[in-house]
């Protein structure tokens, strides 16, 4: 029998990690952040100087990159060829360029076959925008996370002044739109509402109560047992 996946799948700024986070702690499931994965690729380019042109050199970095999670201090950190870069691969300069990378079929492709590798091991919970509908469309349960656009910009706003960042609530508002119709719009794996997936809308909502909301969910289903339910 496989092991258990629960996909989150949503826009940026939907409350997908920290939803995501909160439901595989009350689980006792392995947290994955696939975008993390993405912005790692895209901070080790800029790094290595690598134009998002040259595609060819994109694939080579991909496929000698090795990534994986670790929990510090309680904290869910990605680590690059050895390296701590969770710091780094949170600015809004990686987050207006990821999609350069997340475009390269190729590249997802062998992000895919790494996210996938993790089931062998672990019931998970992974988040993204493809989860449900590309990385494991046979997930057990697929949630589709939503909130307006005016929430999703103040919760980004949050995020940067926590990381002493100075941002533009217009300026977060006008990226989270363009973020969204680029993901919405792009050829491969785009966003998408899949017909199984639950919709839940955060907007006003802790990421604490909607993992509740979820962990109900999951219960009336029967699906999954919860070990670490409360």
């Amino acid at each position: 029998m496989k092991n258990l996946v629960i996909a989150i799948d949503g826009p940026a700024g939907s409350g997908k990690s920290t939803v995501a986070k909160a439901l595989a702690e009350k689980l006792g499931f392995m947290y994955v952040d696939t975008g993390a994965m993405y912005r790692a690729l895209t901070f080790n380019a800029i790094r290595k100087n690598i134009p998002f042109t040259d595609v060819d050199r994109l694939v080579d970095m991909s496929k000698n990159a090795v990534m994986s999670f670790r929990i510090v201090e309680g904290k869910n950190r990605i680590f690059l060829n050895g390296e701590d870069i969770s710091d780094f691969i949170r600015t809004e300069e990686i987050s207006k360029l990821t999609h350069h990378i997340a475009s390269i079929l190729t590249i997802r492709e062998i992000l895919w076959r790494l996210q996938r590798e993790l089931r062998k091991e672990h019931n998970i919970v992974m988040e993204g925008r493809d989860i449900g509908s590309k990385v494991f469309p046979d997930a057990q349960i697929k949630i589709f996370l939503d909130a307006s656009i005016k929430e999703r910009a103040i919760r980004r706003y949050k995020q940067l002044k926590e990381m002493g960042i100075e941002g533009d609530i217009n300026c977060i508002e006008t990226d989270i739109r363009q973020r969204d119709k680029n993901d919405e719009e792009r050829d491969i794996a785009p966003l998408v509402k899949l017909p199984d997936s639950h919709v839940v809308d955060t907007t006003g909502m802790e990421a604490t109560q909607v993992a509740d909301k979820i962990v109900s969910m999951i219960q009336k289903m029967s699906i999954i047992p919860m070990p670490g339910a409360v």
